[in-house]
């Protein structure tokens, strides 16, 4: 008897079938119960009863209390197909960003002759620097008269909370997957979330024009990857486009695409259904994203749910059903290509900004003013890790710094979670500081880096991962760890991680590149640390991501570093003469001519354990001229940036932060004698 699992899957990775034996009663199948013997050659059809967890925002048309009736329901929930509402969704460095830029480009978003810069999308000045997308955009663009809102999302697992939230505001999203990679880690994180809230998703496996690329791979893969996460046959039923976002080409196969990314615009108005709405409802919109500007103040981002909204409207804004205030709407925008553009009213299914709420928060509510509900409020996933922010006590405060006590730091902080949902807020042992949890040290690091930009000074401790505790049992979170390698340099990288507490659940090796895709669920303590560990081990080459997976038991102690710190123990400026003994110590990281001052961190022990040193000390002048000057060589110091000086530092020590430098010390307060 042939047994077919017959579901409306994709042509290749679609029908599954499997050789069996006639089936007796009451027999288990893949976890599904037979009553009735089946006859051979007979064919068994079922499909998967799990719905999404998230139910798609249903709004509140009136203030009636009363169950209207399936027939009053068909005629207020109205489709609206002349707008699609779609976000980008992938692994940092599939090329997201690279395939809206080829979007915008062929939608005549631009003039012929403007000239543009790569990655429009990522106008953040630390985005552009660091490569990477780290807030969602919004535009639009117009495709045989539809109108398609587009989000664009970071694709780092630090930055999850920015795609929780935008997949509020659409109707399906744009899966975007490397042609070699595959599905990574952060792509099953979005996916999960896409399929939670009920999306359509296309697939679009980018990058096919790469000499190593294996498409049937990728799409067999992320087929498999819906079904782990318990995809609905309908979800399942994805469709794939093969594009290259650089080329801007895309096709229905990976050998014939198209000049242009025609067949991916199509795709998108067929596959992604208009928003659901009530268009003679009672206003309800969900503030979303929040953004700031210096002459309209506090812009709300969001989409419509039901009714309409119009510039100088009443409304009322609310965050729970008992709380509720009112507000007027000043300016009204709605996004046309690349930019906001003024609009009078905005009709239900359209994504629009909102000024004139002074107070509005992400998760708010702006509903009508005598019949407006509440919809259901954002929801994200909690921070994982904890780092410690403080007032600047070193010798060195108030040097190079414009906001220094522990007020600005306060009040800089607290503006902070009014945008970012994914981070957290406490009050440390004292006044003057401050505990700052988020998803990941990355996470919290730009938010560092954004303030030392606008002119703070402050101390920054390292990271700590937050622990729980559930049934007397010491929980810790757990992450996936993927490594791309060359083979050649596999064994120390496997065996750093194994220090690390690292467990292997998968490898495979890709192409005849010779490299090596290997798959950890390691602690997130034995992260902390690992980027340039890993790079020394394997001499530059290897790639690191990783996306948080559960909660599991206490993995044991983890040494995350084994040699110690050079320590200055006088304040002063450092000399050629004393540079010359202190490099045979270890690392340095200043060099002749440098300000430092005691307990400053001045460079990398060759050993375990701390090392004081004096590196201010002159050579004694005399009018004996026995020997004649030596040219004394220094080595170049070490190089440390931001992120490193975090990685570096460990329990007793710390990162200064000013507008200028950043320098590491130890903590006064858990000094510790050297060596």
């Amino acid at each position: 008897m042939e047994l077919s699992l017959s579901t409306s899957y994709p042509a290749s990775p679609a029908v599954l079938r499997r050789q069996a034996s006639p089936l007796l009663h009451n027999q288990q199948v893949l976890g599904v119960s037979f009553a009735s013997v089946l006859k051979p050659g007979g064919v068994l059809r079922f499909r998967s009863r799990r719905r999404p967890l998230h139910r798609p925002i249903t709004c509140s048309a009136s203030p009636s209390t009363a169950e209207p009736s399936s027939e009053v329901k068909k005629k207020t929930l109205v489709r609206r197909n002349d707008v699609r509402n779609i976000a980008i969704v992938a692994h940092v460095d599939h090329g997201k960003t690279t395939l809206v830029d080829s979007m915008l480009r062929q939608a005549k978003v631009f003039r012929d002759n403007q000239v543009m810069q790569e990655r429009i999308m990522d106008s953040n000045d630390l985005e552009r620097e660091r490569g990477i997308t780290i807030l969602s955009k919004n535009t639009s663009i117009t495709y045989k008269n539809t109108k398609v809102n587009i989000i664009d999302t970071p694709g780092h697992s630090d930055f999850g909370g920015e795609v929780e939230r935008v997949l509020n505001m659409v109707d399906g999203v744009l899966l975007v997957v490397d042609s070699v990679e595959g599905p990574m880690p952060q792509t099953r994180f979005v996916l999960k979330k896409a399929l939670e809230f009920g999306h359509a998703v296309v697939v679009v496996v980018n990058k096919i024009d790469r000499p190593s690329a294996r498409p049937e791979f990728v799409v067999n893969s992320t087929f498999e990857l819906f079904i782990e996460l318990n995809a609905t046959d309908e979800q399942c039923d994805f469709q794939a486009i093969y594009a290259s976002g650089i080329k801007g080409k895309a096709g229905l196969t990976p050998d014939d695409l198209s000049e242009d990314l025609g067949p991916l615009f199509e795709a998108i108005i067929r596959c992604v259904p208009g928003p659901n709405i009530e268009k003679d409802g009672a206003l309800q919109m969900l503030a979303t994203n929040i953004e700031y500007d210096e002459h309209k103040g506090r812009i709300a981002i969001g989409r419509l749910h039901a009714g309409a909204l119009r510039k100088g409207m009443d409304v009322r804004v609310c965050t729970s059903e008992d709380s509720c205030r009112f507000a007027r709407v000043s300016e009204l925008f709605v996004y046309e290509k690349f930019y906001r553009v003024p609009a009078d009213t905005v009709e239900a299914g359209d994504i629009c900004a909102v000024c004139g709420i002074d107070d509005i928060q992400i998760g708010e509510t702006i509903a009508d003013k005598a019949h407006g509900k509440p919809l259901p409020t954002i929801k994200v996933e909690e921070p994982t890790v904890k780092m410690s922010f403080s007032v600047n006590t070193s010798p060195f405060s108030g040097r190079e710094g414009k906001y220094v006590t522990s007020r600005n730091l306060r009040d800089r902080l607290n503006r902070e979670l009014e945008r970012n949902l994914a981070m957290k807020v406490e009050d440390g042992e004292t006044a003057d500081t401050f505990i700052i949890s988020g998803r990941g040290t990355l996470h919290i690091t730009i938010l560092i880096e954004n303030m030392r930009r606008e002119g703070y000074e402050f101390m920054v401790g390292p990271p700590k991962v937050i622990n729980k505790r559930v049934n007397d049992k010491l929980l810790e979170p757990y992450e996936v760890a993927t490594v791309e390698v060359p083979e050649n340099h596999m064994g120390p990288v496997v065996e750093l991680l194994g220090k690390r507490r690292g467990q292997m659940f998968d490898m495979q090796g890709v192409g005849s590149e010779g490299t090596v895709f290997l798959r950890y669920k390691i602690p997130t303590r034995g992260l902390l640390g690992l980027r340039n560990a890993i790079l020394t081990a394997s001499r530059g080459t290897a790639i690191l991501n990783t996306v948080f997976d559960s909660y599991g038991p206490w993995a044991g102690d983890i040494s995350t570093r084994d040699l110690g710190s050079l320590v200055a123990f006088e304040d002063g400026t450092s000399t050629s003469y004393a540079l010359a003994s202190a490099q045979e110590r270890g690392q340095m990281f200043v060099g002749a001519g440098v300000d430092v001052y005691k307990g400053q961190i001045v460079g990398i022990h060759q050993r375990p354990g701390d090392l004081g040193l004096n590196i201010c000390k002159k050579k004694a002048a005399t009018n004996i001229r026995s020997n004649k000057d030596v040219t004394v060589v220094l080595d170049t110091p070490l190089t440390y940036s931001l992120d490193d000086c975090i990685e570096y530092i460990e329990e007793d020590e710390l990162v200064e932060v000013t507008p200028l430098s950043i320098r590491m010390c130890k903590n006064p307060k858990m000094a510790k004698k050297g060596r």
